[in-house]
C-alpha cells in the first residue's frame, strides 16, 4: 500500500542501524534514495580526529562497520535508484551542497529523514563535559535544522514534502547520565511541531518518531547485563528491530499519513 515511486528521499546517518533500515525500506517502496552519512567505506579518516567528533563513529570506522555505499548498492539491486554521499550535518554549507547534488542526480528531495545522531557524554551530571554537551546538540538538533533548511524552499515551491525527525523515547522520559542526548532529542520535537505549523500551508508534513530500545549495532555494545535491563523495561520484554522503526517512517512518508503532522510517535 505504500508506493513511493517517483519520490526522492534523503536519509541522514544511514550507514547502519535505524538509518540504514529506513533507507532500505524506502528504496523497496520505490523511492530513489540518497544515503548520507559522516562516513563512507572508501573515504580515509583520521581516527583521532573522528574519535573527538564521535566515539561511536570512530569505533565503527575502526572495525569496518560502515555501510553507506553498500546500502546504496543494495537499494539499486532492489530496483530503485540510489547514491551515497558523505555529509556532516553540522556543516550547513556542506548539507546545502549535497542537497543540490541529490537534486541533480536523483531529483529534488521529497522526503527528508533526519536520523543522524551521536550519543556521547555518558557520565553523572557533575562530570558532564561542556564540549560533549555542545557536540550532541550540534549533531542531533542543529543537524536536523540544517538539513531541513536546505530542502525547505524546494518543498514549499512544489507544494509537497515529508520530513521525519528521528527523536528518542528519552525525549519524553529523560536519560540518566546522558542529559545532552535526551535534551537534544526533546528539542527535535519542538523543531518538528514548529515546522509542522509553517509547512502545513505548503503541503509539507513534519513528524517525529521516538524509538525505544532498538537492537542497533550501537545498542548491542551496551553489554548483556544492560541489554537485559532494557528488555525488562519494555512492555514486550524484548528489544525492537531497526525495521520496526523503518515501517512507521515509511507510513509517515506515504499518502496514508497525508493528514498527520506535528505528531511525536
Amino acid at each position: 500500500m505504500i508506493d513511493l515511486r517517483g519520490k526522492t528521499a534523503l536519509v541522514t546517518g544511514a550507514s547502519r542501524g535505524i538509518g540504514r533500515a529506513i533507507a532500505l525500506y524506502l528504496g523497496r517502496a520505490g523511492a530513489s534514495v540518497a544515503v548520507t552519512d559522516l562516513l563512507l567505506e572508501d573515504r580515509p579518516q583520521d581516527l583521532d580526529i573522528l574519535a573527538d567528533y564521535s566515539a561511536l563513529a570512530g569505533h565503527f570506522q575502526k572495525i569496518d562497520g560502515v555501510y553507506t555505499q553498500s546500502t546504496a548498492r543494495e537499494i539499486r539491486d532492489s530496483g530503485s535508484a540510489s547514491m551515497a554521499w558523505a555529509m556532516d550535518v553540522t556543516d550547513s554549507g556542506q548539507t546545502a551542497k549535497v542537497v543540490e547534488e541529490v537534486k541533480t542526480n536523483l531529483g529534488p528531495v521529497d522526503v527528508l529523514v533526519n536520523n543522524a545522531a551521536i550519543m556521547e557524554n555518558l557520565a553523572r551530571f557533575e562530570n558532564q563535559q561542556d564540549e560533549h554537551w555542545s557536540r550532541n546538540l550540534e549533531v542531533n538538533l542543529t543537524g536536523a535544522f540544517n538539513c531541513s533548511k536546505a530542502i525547505w524552499s524546494d518543498m514549499c515551491d512544489r507544494g509537497w514534502g515529508r520530513i521525519i525527525n528521528i527523536s528518542s523515547i528519552t525525549a519524553a522520559m529523560g536519560a540518566e547520565a546522558n542529559p545532552a542526548y535526551a535534551s537534544s532529542k526533546a528539542g527535535l520535537i519542538g523543531l518538528t511541531r514548529s515546522l509542522a505549523l509553517e509547512g502545513g500551508r505548503s503541503g509539507i508534513t513534519v513528524n517525529a518518531v521516538l524509538p525505544g530500545f532498538i537492537a542497533t549495532e550501537a545498542m548491542m555494545l551496551a553489554g548483556e547485563e544492560r541489554l537485559s535491563q532494557y528488555r525488562e523495561r519494555s512492555a514486550m520484554k524484548k528489544l525492537g528491530r531497526p525495521e520496526d522503526v523503518a515501517g512507521i517512517v515509511a507510513f509517515l512518508t506515504s499518502d496514508l499519513a497525508a493528514f498527520i503532522t506535528g505528531a511525536a510517535i
